[in-house]
This record gives C-alpha cells, sequence and structure tokens, in this order.
C-alpha cells in the first residue's frame, strides 16, 4: 500500500462527474417494510431484547435519581438510539442502484465494461449485480441479510458505524446485566451485612434467565458484530470492497503478458487518510456519484474493470462442458442423492439449480460432492433475462468433452459481442 505523501502527488481526477448525485441515492431508497423480513427482524430482536432487559436492571441497579444515575441512563438510551438510527437508516438509504440501461457516453468505452442483461444495461465501475436486489448495486461489498439490503456506496458509512455503535452499547448493557445479576445472586448477604445504602436487585426466575439470556447475546454481539468492524474498516483503509479484494488478489497471481499488459495497480487505493474521507465526509454524503471514481497515477476508470474481464475470459476457458445424467429437483439437502451429498452442502448461499437429464452445464467450479455451473440455454430459452446458474450434485452429470464446440459458440459469445456476468 503506498504511503499518503506518495499519493499525493500520483492521485489525479479522472472525470469531472464524480460529485454526489441525490438521484442515484434515491433510486435504492426503501421504505420502512424494508425492514418487515426475517433478518431486520432478528436484529431488532436482540437490540430490543439487550436494551430492555438492561433498562430493567438500571432502575434497580442505579436508578436515575442521583445526577450520575440520570446520566449514566442517558448514555445507555443513546446508544440504543444511534444503534437504531445507523441500522435503519443504512436500511433505508440502501446502496445506490446504477440506473436501468446505464451506458457510457463514448461508444468506444462499451467494450470497457461488463453488460448486465437483467438491468439492460453496461454495469458501472466497482458495481455489481446483486441476485437478492435484483440490481447492479454501486460498490458493492455485500448483500446484508441484518439491513436486509446491499452494503454499497451510500449506506457503507451507516453501516460502519452501526458495526461500532453496536459493540459498544452491547459492553455497556454486557457490564450492567453482570453487576446486577451479582447483586440478584448475593441479594440475602447485601440484606444482612450490607449498610443499607447498597442498590438491591430482585430477579425472579424469569427475570434471571431472560437477563442471562441477554448477556449472551450482548457477547455474541461484541464478538460478531466487532470482527465485522474491523474488516469493514481494513476494507476502508485500503479503498477495497471484499468483492475487489477477490479481484485484486486473482489479478497478482494471473498470468500476465508482462509487457503488453504491464504491472497491475489497483486503481482506488489512494492512500489511508484519502481512502477514508471517501467513505467518511463531514458533509455526510461519500464523495463520488457512485459510477466515477478518483483514481491513481497510472490508472484509469476502466483499470479494474478491465482486469475483470479478463479474469472471466479466463474462467471461461477453464469451464468444461457436462451433461446430465440423472434428474435433480433443486433441493438443498437431496437425501435422494445419498448421505455424503445431503451432509456436505457448498457453504454458500448461492442458489441450487434443478437439472434434468439431457441439460448441459457449462461448470467452473468443483466440491468433493457438488459442482457449480451454467446451463447452456438454447436460442429460445435465452431469450429471456436470467442466466441459470448455481450447485447441483456431481453425480448428476458427466463429463462431455465433445460439447466444446458447443460450449464455445452458444455459451461464450453473446449476441453484440457484449460482455456478460
Amino acid at each position: 500500500m503506498s504511503s499518503d505523501a506518495d499519493v499525493l502527488t500520483t492521485v489525479k481526477l479522472e472525470t469531472p462527474t464524480m460529485k454526489y448525485d441525490p438521484r442515484h441515492r434515491a433510486s435504492s431508497e426503501g421504505s420502512l417494510m424494508r425492514l418487515v423480513h426475517w433478518g431486520p427482524l432478528i436484529a431488532l430482536y436482540i437490540i430490543f431484547h439487550i436494551s430492555l432487559s438492561g433498562l430493567y436492571c438500571i432502575l434497580m441497579w442505579w436508578p436515575p435519581f442521583t445526577v450520575g444515575g440520570a446520566i449514566h441512563l442517558a448514555v445507555y438510551l443513546f446508544w440504543l438510539y444511534l444503534v437504531l438510527y445507523n441500522m435503519i437508516s443504512g436500511s433505508l438509504k440502501g446502496p445506490g442502484f446504477v440506473p436501468l440501461g446505464w451506458k457510457p457516453d463514448n461508444p468506444e468505452d462499451f467494450k470497457n465494461l461488463q453488460y448486465c442483461r437483467i438491468c439492460e444495461g453496461y454495469k458501472a465501475p466497482r458495481s455489481h449485480h446483486c441476485r437478492k436486489c435484483n440490481r447492479c448495486v454501486m460498490k458493492m461489498d455485500h448483500h446484508c441479510p441484518w439491513i436486509n439490503t446491499c452494503c454499497g456506496h451510500y449506506n457503507h458509512a451507516s453501516f460502519i458505524q452501526f458495526l461500532f455503535i453496536a459493540p459498544v452499547g452491547c459492553f455497556h448493557a454486557a457490564v450492567v446485566l453482570i453487576a446486577s445479576v451479582y447483586r440478584a445472586v448475593y441479594r440475602p448477604y447485601y440484606l444482612y451485612f450490607g449498610d443499607g445504602t447498597e442498590p438491591l436487585v430482585e430477579l425472579d426466575v424469569l427475570g434471571f434467565l431472560v437477563c442471562m439470556f441477554g448477556i449472551g447475546l450482548a457477547i455474541g454481539v461484541i464478538i460478531a458484530v466487532g470482527m465485522l468492524f474491523v474488516v469493514q474498516m481494513k476494507s476502508v483503509f485500503r479503498n477495497e470492497t471484499g468483492i475487489e479484494t477477490w479481484i485484486k488478489d486473482k489479478a497478482y497471481y494471473r498470468d500476465r503478458d508482462e509487457e503488453e499488459e504491464g504491472e497491475f495497480i489497483y486503481p482506488y487505493d489512494l492512500g489511508r487518510k484519502k481512502n477514508f474521507f471517501q467513505v467518511f465526509s463531514w458533509s455526510g454524503f461519500p464523495v463520488s456519484d457512485g459510477i466515477w471514481w478518483e483514481v491513481r497515477e497510472g490508472c484509469d476508470q476502466y483499470t479494474l474493470t478491465v482486469e475483470q474481464l479478463k479474469q472471466k475470459e479466463e474462467k471461461r476457458e477453464r469451464a468444461l462442458p457436462y451433461v446430465i445424467v440423472e434428474d435433480y429437483a433443486g433441493s438443498i439437502f437431496p437425501i435422494s442423492k445419498g448421505c455424503r451429498v445431503c451432509c456436505s452442502p457448498p457453504c454458500s448461499d448461492e442458489p441450487r439449480i434443478p437439472v434434468r437429464i439431457g441439460d448441459k452445464i457449462s461448470v467452473t467450479r468443483w466440491r468433493k460432492h457438488w459442482m457449480y455451473g451454467d446451463k447452456l440455454l438454447s436460442d429460445e430459452e435465452a431469450k429471456g433475462k436470467n442466466r441459470v446458474r448455481g450447485w447441483f450434485p456431481k453425480r448428476c452429470a458427466r463429463h462431455d468433452p465433445q460439447d466444446g464446440i458447443y460450449l464455445t459458440k452458444n455459451h461464450d459469445s453473446p449476441k453484440n459481442d457484449k460482455k456478460y456476468d
């Protein structure tokens, strides 16, 4: 990673239209109904269980009848406000979606970008298509089930603030709950041997169980969300998303023609300080418009997208044709395919695809008992927008090298020579 001093002399603005555009943010804004989903509902339950059980204990352990007690309660409730605000804000803002049918102004740039069949437009630099949101997402990092939308360009700051505040608030709540449970367990001691000034905490069996469960939830949040916060901050200081980290790592290991391509330079690393302010700004809005980005000297807007296209091309060259010899309905745990297949599914949220005898699959990934690939569609079937790709049991297919010509001509050469993901 370059130092800030080095980067100051090497960074340039590649495109003059990079400023925040509220129209792009509005494209992904949602209503409160976005929270009516298993992810946000579970997150809200955890937040309120920890907060309310802690509040119940505070009113006995340190009631707000003194200045210290009132300040303590205000701080405790402030954590709750910040957690809810940043979580709901991150969900409702959304990541920002690339406009449907988007394309660069210069037709010569089309060859440097991937084309999205579903959105019927080109993918802007740093954007990726999300299967859950069903849109191309600006600077997509990942789809987060806890906010029921992607973490991307416009809600990245709110998401990270949520990741920071949640462990801090849970640490405060855990201290309150542990101290209160201790006081409740040793209540007889304080009754008989105390001086009468100690706060007495009284919990029945249900209250005790609720508080113990709250302690467990709080510790779990501190560990899990705290680790995710560290990972996200590393991404911020590098100015790269999780997807871009994967692309960058593959770029360094890819066989490349040094004379023609040169050494790969990640274009968005502007130095730790400047990287930080690409996400967090005093205005509250990100620096870029989500389409064009500030890049390093020696790079351009398409440095990373061109690298992606070359990696995709190599991936297609490595793909092997398979023909389906056994039907599979697409179930996650296909017990009919054997215990080993059923008990060792891929650790991924990627879909399972139903296949029928005679289907042709272009396979790109292999596991011990599973394979991942694209179903090769006929011209009639290919008229629809969606590709059919996902996991299926390995035993359902056999390698068919005679279909290599079919694979190359029909699957890897889309009409109009557009680059598809």
